[in-house]
């Protein structure tokens, strides 16, 4: 069973690539972590991935992680809310997140 996504959202959908030491660990298992829309799907994530980088999702995991709180002098509030998703690509496939120039 494949749902059908509009192509038009689905790449607005993954914002950027996230490069922490954790995320570049694992790496290793052909694990690739993203930050995505907070309202996005896990099978919209999939679609998008697939899309985007024409790999084979195999599963994909997902975070929500709270507002950090943040002061700049007197002025209160919080850091932008964002979802963490950690997608495992089929035996093979790729991602080339640092093309070599």
């Amino acid at each position: 069973m494949t749902a059908e996504f509009d192509p038009r959202r689905l790449a607005d959908l993954v914002r950027r690539p996230l490069v922490t030491e954790k995320a570049t660990i694992v790496l290793g298992d052909n694990k690739y972590t993203f930050e995505v829309a907070p309202n996005a799907t896990k099978p919209e994530i999939k679609a998008a991935i697939e899309d985007l980088f024409d790999v084979k999702v195999v599963k994909v995991n997902t975070q929500n992680p709270p507002a950090k709180k943040r002061r700049v002098g007197k002025f209160a509030g919080e850091r932008p809310h964002y979802k963490r998703a950690v997608v495992t690509l089929a035996e093979g496939d790729k991602i080339t997140l640092f093309p070599e120039v």
